[in-house]
């Protein structure tokens, strides 16, 4: 099963984003969203180090929510 993961930009460098997620961060491929507007401050849906899809907070949200309840779940 693959997971996109619902990330904050912390910073952006070129097509390069420092992201974080639950105090974890990494950097982040920005090639895929060239044509999007991203900034500090904005979600993206992250799988296999590219960000594929910008999402808003609320969206970041809900998909935690339902991370963390699978986990709860032992799933």
């Amino acid at each position: 099963m693959c997971l996109g993961i619902p990330m904050q930009i912390r910073e952006i460098n070129g097509y390069v984003a420092r992201c974080e997620a639950k105090g974890i961060g990494r950097d982040v491929s920005l090639f895929m969203l060239q044509e999007e507007t991203l900034e500090p401050g904005d979600y993206v849906v992250v799988h296999v180090g590219y960000a594929i899809q910008k999402v808003t907070p609320q969206e970041a949200r809900t998909a935690w929510e339902l991370y963390d309840e699978m986990l709860a779940a032992g799933g």
